[in-house]
């Protein structure tokens, strides 16, 4: 998992810099894999080689672009377990988890958004015009850390088949599956210059990315306070951005919920991934006269999670990604602890100095006594911590829930008609009413904070067009 080169313009080359970054198994602390430090110089190379691939590109014929797609899809899908490896290697996710969700749903994203482009009309004829959707042109997609490969799809392979071309610039932390990727495009031939990778820091590559003249479009995934910056750079120049952008989900239990069901739900969405996730529900706003039942299952059904080794097909909680949000999570442990908040669930973990060569492991985390003025409630932690939070009246609830610089996700459990009538009521992009599931053509993202446009579905496609008015009475050939 040593790479040397970068792709860029349809090869693998060097990097101007003869430096690498080394990823590191946060499980182990054990170094394995590297891949090169681009810098400036290569995001040059590369986004002057997508620049030129584009009117090419936009001008092939979809049934082409979606074969060039589904030949990297196969790809991808041969390389299954090196991939689920990969994840459980440099993310620490557990075995089972690196699979369902770092691997298998991916694929089935890439699978679903060529079944989405099949059938998408891009130009719509009205009374005396023709509306007609267009690719952007060069999108530059700087994707996270905490879902890896899956970030990746809900950009690259969008902005690709709708005419796109693209340069990633994956997180520092964990690029191994962007380069697994990237060799798929390659087996399928894509054309030169229209998928580019350069791996490299953020302040260095991403950065370029943003303010590169070539642009036209930025695609982020990541923290708010980095999403702020990369869209000042982008705006510059004016370029279309998308920011998916993080969160400080509420789960509100209204009276007459299933109690088991909802904390069970509450659980899972901030223990899985080791709570990084953006839209794990780490508020739990609950009636007053309900917190000893609910604090009960709470410690009851967190003894079901195993913290461990992540190679272990029993293990539900691995490590966190790194030393740097291992201190980040302890330090709002210890400042929940400090603001009069009570543990129910976990542990201040170790300081670093006390850690050694332990893994960066950080056991399930549950404050009760939290209101949501502390900090605690207000700032995204990215760890497996929960806040309990308390309410006397539904409107109080719903205030508490909206109450927040965030507005990513969301549940609400309890009878089902003022279930749906409170999950109304709170401002955020997507909310689960009782055991509501995921739907893969829902698009994702968020109110205020969390972020600007949608990945996902048809809205995830369309982040990727711009939209033109034609006044013509008689209909334009339209080639997407």
């Amino acid at each position: 998992m040593f790479y040397k080169e970068l792709y860029i313009n349809g090869e693998w080359v060097k990097s101007n810099l003869d430096e690498i970054i080394e990823i590191e198994n946060p499980a182990t602390r054990d170094i394995i894999g590297s891949v090169p430090k681009g810098n400036e110089v290569d995001v040059e190379l590369a986004v002057k080689s997508a620049a030129l691939a584009f009117d090419q590109w936009k001008g092939t014929p979809m049934e082409s672009r979606i074969l060039y797609m589904e030949i990297a899809l196969n790809y991808l899908k041969a390389k299954k377990e090196l991939l689920v490896n990969m994840e459980v290697a440099e993310l620490g996710a557990p075995l089972k988890w690196a699979e369902r969700a770092h691997v298998v749903g991916p694929i089935i994203r890439f699978e679903n958004y060529i079944k989405l482009v099949k059938n998408y009309k891009f130009s719509k004829k009205l009374t005396h015009a023709t509306i007609v959707k267009e690719p952007v042109g060069v999108v530059g997609c700087i994707t996270p850390w905490n879902y890896p490969l899956g970030q990746i799809m809900q950009k690259v392979i969008p902005a690709i088949l709708t005419g796109n071309t693209v340069v990633l610039k994956p997180s520092q932390i964990a690029p191994l599956s962007a380069m697994v990727l990237a060799e798929a495009f390659h087996y399928a031939k894509l054309p030169k210059g229209v998928f580019n990778l350069v791996t490299g820091r953020a302040g260095e590559v991403g950065n370029a990315l943003a303010k590169h003249k070539l642009v036209n479009m930025i695609s982020f995934t990541g923290s708010t306070a980095g999403g702020r910056e990369v869209a000042k750079l982008a705006l510059d120049s004016i370029k279309k951005v998308a920011l998916e952008l993080g969160g400080k989900s509420p789960l509100i239990i209204l009276e007459g919920a299933d109690l088991e069901l909802a904390v069970k739900a509450g659980l899972s969405s901030c223990y899985d991934n080791t709570g990084q996730t953006c839209a794990a529900l780490t508020r739990m706003i609950v009636p007053k006269k309900y917190l000893g039942q609910i604090e009960t299952l709470i410690i009851d059904n967190s003894r079901n999670y195993i913290v461990g080794n992540p190679n272990d097909a029993n293990t539900h909680i691995g490590p966190l990604a790194s030393l740097k949000q291992y201190s980040k999570v302890r330090s709002y442990i210890q400042l929940g602890l400090d603001e009069g908040a009570k543990l129910i669930v976990g542990e201040l973990p170790k300081s670093e100095n006390e850690l050694g060569n332990e893994g960066y492991y950080v056991k399930p985390t549950v404050f009760t006594n939290v209101n949501n003025q502390m900090r605690i409630a207000r700032e995204e932690i990215f760890g497996p911590v929960i806040c309990l939070i308390t309410y006397e009246t539904i409107d109080e609830a719903i205030e508490i829930a909206n109450d927040t610089d965030y507005g990513l996700s969301g549940a609400v459990f309890g009878p089902d008609i003022l279930a749906n009538k409170v999950a109304l009521a709170i401002r955020t992009g997507s909310i689960a009413v009782n055991d509501g599931k995921r739907d893969i053509d829902a698009p994702f993202g968020g109110y205020k904070q969390s972020g600007i446009g949608r990945e996902g579905g048809l809205q995830g496609i369309e982040e990727f067009l711009e939209i033109k008015s034609i006044f013509n009475e008689v209909n334009p050939i339209i080639n997407i």
